[in-house]
């Protein structure tokens, strides 16, 4: 087995890999840096392997690139409140890497495909990683491997014997679904998004489809629609404000006096309860699940089961004008829990047997399990492990901090202290402990990226680039362990409290995303991406905003960069 030295190993090249290492590469453009991938092809979640005619990004044209390369606008035909065919994404990174070179080499020439990482450990000062073709010694390391990297496929009772084929969205797009005559006869299981978009897409393609929601489950998520209002083209622009920001009880941004109003007065939580009340209605008028003509018994199955505010299941933003008018009146909806599968049937609890071709399932992503990593690594490197893997006095120490953060939280924000029911989906592992969702606490020669699920990919992609290089440079004047324990503790806290389900992992933001990176940059000492008052508050995102930081970040740091 080969073995080579670099300046830098890089594990993942999706869209933070790719960002990560395009920004490394800008500060130190001589260094050795190489991008190990296990898919056969670069993007990640937005690869062309993964895509398919009917998978459309949930961003808009402006903020679905990076700073220092605009995405060319994509035809009409592809265009749906400014949101677009996830095709042109793909198309964007596989460019992106080819047009950026340093020192005579292309990001696409460093990226080493199908090289699947095996093990990861630190020896003295350097980090060994070892894969299926190759061992990689380094000192400095940035794990990007995703959060939606490994499938979550169901175990079902008699799945040995189905006789019909099982396929994850991840493989949907590079399956036969929806051209195969053979496969006429669809099922569908799960209530996020993915799952929408394979119904939407089956019923399209002429299928007899159904759609199945586990009863015991967070049930239906949200789908949005994605119509803007006022000056706000679309509904993502609205949300990419940061005023919008200031509707989520959160520590994440600037303790103004709008916030304290908001959550610290009785008439100010009015306020919010009506703003995200009036949003959650619309939604549900807008999807007519009681009263839309035509609709299949069942339809109205579809109804989420929280409210919009708290964000408990998955959901997303429509991108078909029609959606509801073709899931309503074509599709068959159980909300039901599947107890076993039988040649080419699948059973539900009620007794209920569905006859089926093909099982779709749309059941999201297995949380990121770092198996290349020890389970000693796990721990000491502040990643999710197992509770039994670390020593007594650690998870005592951790549970005191999560009890006086969580008083904390409530303090400040009464709002989260009596979430609605809800199923509760629990976690098998820790939550993660790293500093920003990036950096663990006594260890600078390695950052994770990707790994907080912001609202705006691109955008925390290239924010979490520069503060990990910052990092990695030595060049951030970090707060105490004992300061960021509390940080930690304090996000995680508010975490669970704020997203329930999804806040288990405390890597869960959404609608504080644009105040994250700001405090991310602040700390790297960058404010060319902010404007006027105004614009800061109330103009929405956009990848432009970013253009100036590199140049600012030479300027700034000018000794480590190149």
């Amino acid at each position: 087995m080969d073995i080579f030295k670099v300046d830098l190993v890089i594990v993942g090249a999706g869209l933070c890999g790719i960002a990560a290492a395009r920004f490394y590469l800008e500060i130190h453009s001589h260094s050795r840096v190489v991008v190990l991938e296990k898919d056969s092809c670069p993007g990640g979640v937005w690869n062309a392997r993964r895509s398919y005619d009917g998978f459309w990004t949930q961003w808009t044209v402006g903020t679905a690139e990076l700073s220092d390369k605009p995405m060319g606008r994509p035809p009409e035909s592809d265009l749906h409140h400014e949101f677009f065919k996830a095709e042109h994404t793909t198309r964007y990174l596989e460019d992106y890497l080819e047009s950026h070179c340093y020192a005579g080499q292309s990001l696409k020439s460093r990226v080493q495909l199908g090289f699947s990482v095996k093990t990861i450990t630190k020896r003295d000062d350097e980090w060994l990683v070892i894969g299926n073709r190759a061992q990689y010694w380094t000192p400095r390391i940035i794990v990007a491997s995703g959060l939606f990297s490994s499938a979550n496929i169901p175990k079902f009772i008699g799945d040995d014997t189905f006789k019909a084929p099982i396929i994850h969205q991840e493989d949907f797009g590079q399956s036969s679904v929806l051209t195969s005559p053979q496969l006429h006869r669809a099922t569908v299981i799960g209530g996020g998004k993915s799952a929408a978009d394979m119904v939407y897409a089956c019923v399209k393609a002429g299928k007899s489809v159904t759609w199945v929601i586990r009863a015991s489950g967070t049930g239906p998520g949200f789908l949005l629609s994605p119509e803007g209002k006022g000056p706000y083209k679309n509904a993502f622009e609205i949300g990419s404000t940061r005023v919008a920001g200031t509707l989520s009880p959160s520590f994440i941004g600037p303790d103004n006096w709008w916030r304290r109003f908001l959550f610290g007065s009785n008439l100010g939580r009015k306020i919010v309860n009506a703003v995200w009340a009036g949003a959650d209605k619309e939604t549900r008028e807008g999807a007519q699940f009681e009263s839309r003509p035509n609709a299949l018994p069942g339809f109205a199955k579809l109804k989420p089961h929280s409210p919009l505010f708290w964000e408990n299941g998955s959901g997303g933003l429509l991108n078909r004008a029609d959606f509801w008018d073709t899931i309503a009146p074509n599709v068959q909806v159980h909300l039901e829990d599947i107890t076993h599968l039988r040649a080419k049937h699948v059973c539900l609890q009620s007794g209920t047997e569905i006859a089926t071709d093909v099982l779709l399932c749309g059941t999201g992503w297995k949380p990121t399990s770092f198996d290349f990593f020890s389970a000693d690594d796990l721990v000491r490197l502040g990643l999710p492990h197992r509770l039994e893997d670390e020593l007594p006095e650690t998870t005592e120490f951790w549970a005191q901090m999560a009890q006086q953060a969580d008083d904390e939280v409530l303090n400040r924000f009464p709002i989260l202290a009596e979430p609605p029911k809800h199923h509760h989906k629990a976690i098998q592992t820790t939550p993660y402990r790293l500093y920003n969702g990036i950096a663990p606490l006594d260890d600078n020669s390695i950052a994770f990226v990707g790994y907080f699920n912001v609202g705006n990919f691109f955008k925390g992609a290239e924010c979490q680039a520069i503060w990990a290089t910052a990092y990695l440079d030595g060049n951030l004047q970090l707060p105490s362990i004992e300061s960021r324990q509390l940080t930690i503790a304090r996000h995680i806290a508010w975490c669970k409290r704020r997203y329930l389900s999804n806040g288990e992992l405390g890597n869960f933001l959404l609608f504080e995303s644009n105040f994250y990176l700001d405090e991310l940059l602040q700390e790297v000492g960058l404010t060319s991406h902010l404007r006027g008052w105004f614009s800061n508050w109330f103009r929405p995102g956009l990848a432009r905003d970013l253009a100036g930081l590199q140049d600012e970040y030479v300027a700034k740091y000018p000794s480590t960069s190149e």
